[in-house]
């Protein structure tokens, strides 16, 4: 709060004449006193790992999925591809990247992978990540907090907008660098040299460069390749209910945000619009396959709704307002990971959806960004509208005419579309209806128990989905848990593979062969799981991982018409990147839980937070795969794993 009160005493009487209520409603959420890109220009480059590098990491990663046999394959063909065209694409690429400083190597081929992709993005691409509820029960009403998270993103905005919002930086030692003393002495620095001043103190600033898509963005559907849209010169928010499209502005001309109590109002007259839900509703369309999706827009435009779908794309982002309460935490994964399609915009940069009962989430379109830039946005939105709301139970809403501020937008459509709508509907719900998400608590320990026992948290859990798959399955499989590698200037993330020769071993012992092995064998085999683990999570933040360079090789031998080499075409690499497990990991205060669909039919999407003193994992499958037994597996796995180190015997 102090922060709040750092705004000049001019800016503070022009609010007050423009009579603003005193109820926190401060355009600002704080005002840095470093400025938001101030370490930008001098992050630290992503590097290009060395090749031989790249291929031990690679035939690492390889060794616990294949027999000896397949392994001395595909050993052969990585030596030779490292010695061969694999040379001359990296020294090809080395060189294109220092030709290209103001960026980092992935940038290009990272982005053409997703907006190549033609799939849906919905369960394929957007995930979801739901907020705690707001500590104060009578704040979740659906309107209060519509109106408050609305106020508090329009805030987040316009802080970053201003260079206003505190730089994102990781601090190794807080008590050194994230500390007044620190932040006075670094905005003196150069921008140029900013970031080595927080390096001496252990801080690691983190790419911002994603940010200003947050806003005002979408993704649009066309031929072969998607595009990035923004339009920072839009001030309406677009609001969706029942499958209905509304659009009010939420900034004046000036770019002031607009009173919370008439964001109130208008949200209110929305919630009590009793027009029907439309016939054939819009919402379908972004869940289709992108080229079918792409003729369809193209009709739309032709059929006379430019100016609709341009509100649409350019809106500062899109709140989806459902009619109904959420029951569990399943019926709220649901919800958030795709919903009924008919109120949601599914290609816009973010969505909140705010349910009856105020339980909120975003559900955010994957191409322009990662987690670390969403996940910034939510906690300063939660932090602000718990600890500043806007508005109150008590507040009233303005007595505006919400009848004219606010307009429903009309789409014209043909039969083609109307067809197109039926078709993209029958899909979603054919698809949507195959998905089935589980989820459980392990209340026995976490994180402080596997601290104290000088294990990494991350590794347990890891270490755990390969227990309980090779005991629901009866083998080892490839595995991808996403790092980010923000630290450097367009980073994005690097791949941790935790499938190793480590986790298999011991995960053999725990399932199969557990009598044979003393307590002290089997902590043992843990310690060496979470030491291995340990080291390739450091690989990976540091841009040491082998998947992003391998991929972008690749991606440069098609670009160049190149032959694509026989390393590309061994079905073990083809194996190794059809990832049955993938995992995501997040842990703060203002995140309930987060889901995304599998990345494979027969494989598992695993969301999971490693807490104090629990650890949650929420897991998505498809018929190929069962769920629930998974996570009985996960349970039994880190039953066993926590009894072990706690020096207990375990049975089989």
């Amino acid at each position: 709060m102090a922060a709040r009160q750092l705004v000049p005493r001019r800016a503070a009487a022009l609010r007050w004449r423009r009579g603003y209520s005193s109820a926190g409603a401060a355009e600002y959420l704080h005002r840095s006193i470093v400025p938001t890109m101030h370490y930008q220009k001098s992050l630290p480059r992503l590097p290009v790992p060395k090749l031989e590098d790249t291929i031990r990491r690679y035939l690492n990663a390889q060794k616990p999925l294949l027999n000896d046999d397949q392994f001395r394959k595909t050993e052969e063909l990585a030596h030779q591809f490292e010695k061969g065209v694999g040379r001359e694409l990296h020294e090809q690429l080395v060189a294109q990247d220092s030709q290209n400083k103001h960026t980092s190597y992935i940038t290009g081929p990272w982005f053409d992978m997703y907006l190549k992709a033609r799939e849906s993005v919905v369960l394929n691409f957007n995930p979801f990540m739901s907020f705690n509820p707001d500590p104060k029960s009578e704040y979740n009403d659906q309107l209060i907090r519509a109106t408050n998270m609305t106020v508090s993103a329009i805030r987040f905005m316009k802080t970053f907008r201003a260079g206003y919002l505190e730089p994102e930086v990781f601090h190794l030692n807080p008590e050194k660098s994230d500390t007044q003393l620190f932040k006075n002495i670094i905005r003196f620095v150069p921008s140029s040299i900013s970031w080595f001043g927080a390096y001496m103190v252990n801080a690691y600033p983190l790419d911002m460069s994603q940010y200003f898509r947050l806003f005002n963005s979408t993704r649009l559907p066309k031929p072969d390749r998607d595009e990035l849209y923004t339009d920072e010169k839009a001030k309406h928010l677009l609001v969706l209910r029942n499958g209905n499209f509304y659009i009010f502005d939420v900034l004046d001309r000036d770019g002031n945000m607009l009173k919370p109590s008439e964001i109130q109002a208008h949200l209110k007259y929305i919630l009590s619009d009793n027009s029907p839900a439309p016939a054939f509703p819009l919402g379908y369309l972004s869940s289709e396959n992108r080229d079918t999706w792409a003729l369809l827009r193209k009709n739309l435009l032709d059929n006379g709704n430019e100016e609709a779908l341009q509100k649409v794309d350019s809106a500062l982002f899109c709140l989806s307002l459902d009619d109904f309460p959420i029951k569990d935490f399943v019926h709220l994964s649901h919800t958030m990971l795709h919903g009924d399609g008919a109120n949601r915009w599914y290609d816009k940069s973010f969505t909140l959806i705010i349910a009856k009962d105020g339980t909120a989430a975003v559900n955010f379109e994957h191409s322009w960004g990662d987690g670390v830039a969403v996940l910034r946005f939510q906690n300063e939105v939660f932090k602000d509208s718990t600890k500043a709301p806007a508005i109150s139970p008590q507040s009233q809403p303005a007595s505006v005419d919400s009848s004219r501020a606010v307009r429903k937008l009309d789409f014209k459509l043909n039969d083609a579309l109307k067809a197109g709508i039926t078709k993209a509907k029958e899909k979603f719900d054919a698809t949507v209806g195959t998905l089935s998400l589980n989820l459980i608590q392990f209340n026995e320990g976490g994180k402080e128990v596997l601290k104290q026992k000088k294990v990494s948290p991350d590794a347990v859990a890891q270490l755990a989905f390969q227990m309980a798959f090779l005991r629901q399955y009866n083998q080892t499989v490839a595995t991808y848990e996403s790092c980010s590698t923000a630290a450097f200037k367009h980073g994005r993330t690097e791949t941790i593979r935790p499938a190793s020769v480590h986790t298999k071993k011991c995960s053999e012992a725990f399932v199969r062969e557990v009598s044979k092995h003393s307590t002290e064998e089997l902590q043992n085999l843990i310690v060496e799981c979470s030491k291995y683990h340990g080291r390739l999570t450091k690989e990976a933040a540091m841009g040491q991982g082998f998947d992003r360079h391998l991929f972008v090789l690749r991606h440069l031998a098609v670009s160049k018409g190149i032959a694509l080499p026989d390393f590309y075409q061994d079905q073990a690499y083809a194996r190794i990147n059809h990832n049955i497990i993938s995992t995501s990991t997040l842990v703060s205060p203002s995140v309930q839980l987060g889901g995304f669909g599998p990345v494979v039919s027969d494989g598992f999407g695993v969301g999971y937070q490693v807490h104090d003193d629990w650890i949650g994992c929420n897991v998505s499958s498809y018929p190929a795969r069962n769920g629930k037994e998974y996570l009985q597996c996960i349970h039994k796995s880190l039953e066993d794993i926590f009894n072990v180190l706690k020096g207990k015997k375990i049975g089989s």
